[in-house]
């Protein structure tokens, strides 16, 4: 069944629920119907937060299980759009040093890293296909955080699928965070699609490079509507934050975090938590979530959910980022072009280009 393009303009009533169900990592859904000339209406569900094993040990047939069943469970409640956070498949290494000082680097953190870059994903790839699959199945736009393996080097990556089980594309996060930056590539700016589909024009940015205003300049541009932020970042800082996009872009903001206890990480000596003064016990929450929904005129819709696993479910008016555009149109009758403009280059940056004799030849 292909997609049904809508004919009226987007508009819907606004009703709020949340589900609360223990500890977990969350999940987004988006439900869009279309009847005859009725307004189009769209609900938005997010499931926060999954709790399970960082994939430094190689548990990734587990993660897209759990996945799977995630998925199911959104679906069931009639998502056409689910969420993952950041790093989902492949994991977020929390409180890891991976042996790094400055200057040295000792050999149990390169085994460390040795399982890490095992654990990873390749894009594409057989757990790809098997992601695509997935979102074809239950009939649901998929993003999903991964650790994306591109032969030595790792990134942090959001892929996208759509209802019909394609592959859309990825986001490589553009500038790692700190420590995260010994560990993870950088992206570029080839990577930094928003996809037009029938629920609206769907982007994402991950963690703190939502901090970044020419990139969050970029998404506009390309006409974000269903702003996706998976992220690791728990602090009331990030709310606001989410809340200021929300309004600056004037589109809805999804943000997806995980919910974890130290626990779901392997024991000591094994891994341990650098940079506290004693060991977390068992119990300690590592990351407490946070998933939210916000809409276009900074009203959160559901959310902020620190207490566990939950299913957080809103109405979106889509019809709403109109009214917020006529206020405020960052890149259209509010920007200053002639003043202030941005220039962003999307094309590939490979380390190493070739070029054939025959090119040579002819290029003199």
């Amino acid at each position: 069944m292909g997609w049904c393009s809508p004919s009226t303009p987007r508009q819907l009533l606004s009703t709020v629920s949340l589900f609360a169900f223990g500890a977990g990592l969350l999940a987004f859904g988006i439900h869009l119907s279309y009847v005859n000339i009725e307004p189009q209406r769209a609900r938005t569900l997010a499931r926060d937060q999954f709790e399970t094993s960082v994939s430094i040990t190689g548990d990734g047939d587990l993660r897209q299980y759990k996945a799977e069943k995630l998925i199911a469970e959104a679906a069931g409640y009639g998502s056409q759009l689910v969420l993952f956070p950041e790093v989902f498949i492949g994991g977020y290494p929390h409180g890891s040093t991976f042996g790094l000082v400055v200057g040295n680097r000792t050999a149990k953190g390169k085994e460390d890293f040795r399982k890490y870059h095992a654990a990873a994903i390749d894009v594409p790839g057989p757990e790809v296909s098997r992601l695509a699959a997935l979102a074809g199945k239950y009939k649901v736009f998929l993003v999903i955080g991964v650790v994306e393996r591109a032969g030595y080097t790792l990134y942090n990556t959001v892929l996208t699928f759509d209802p019909l089980g394609k592959y859309l594309g990825k986001h490589r996060k553009v500038m790692p965070t700190a420590l995260e930056r010994v560990f993870w590539g950088f992206g570029n700016g080839s990577t930094i699609p928003v996809y037009d589909t029938p629920l609206g024009k769907i982007g994402a940015l991950i963690c703190w490079e939502n901090r970044m205003p020419l990139l969050r300049t970029a998404m506009y541009a390309k006409g974000v509507e269903i702003y996706c932020a998976p992220t690791v970042d728990f602090t009331a800082s990030w709310q606001a934050s989410m809340t200021h996009i929300a309004l600056e872009g004037g589109c809805f903001v999804l943000s997806a975090n995980q919910f974890s206890r130290r626990k779901n990480y392997p024991p000591p000596p094994e891994y341990t938590f650098g940079g506290l003064e004693e060991e977390p016990s068992p119990e300690s929450v590592v990351c407490s979530g946070g998933s939210v929904i916000i809409s276009p005129s900074g009203t959160v819709l559901a959310g902020p959910n620190y207490e566990g696993e939950a299913l957080l479910t809103a109405d979106l008016d889509l019809g709403e980022i109109v009214r917020a555009k006529f206020d405020f149109d960052v890149v259209g009758h509010y920007s200053r072009p002639e003043v202030l403009s941005l220039v962003v280059k999307t094309d590939p940056k490979p380390a190493v280009s070739f070029t054939s004799d025959a090119e040579k030849t002819s290029g003199g």
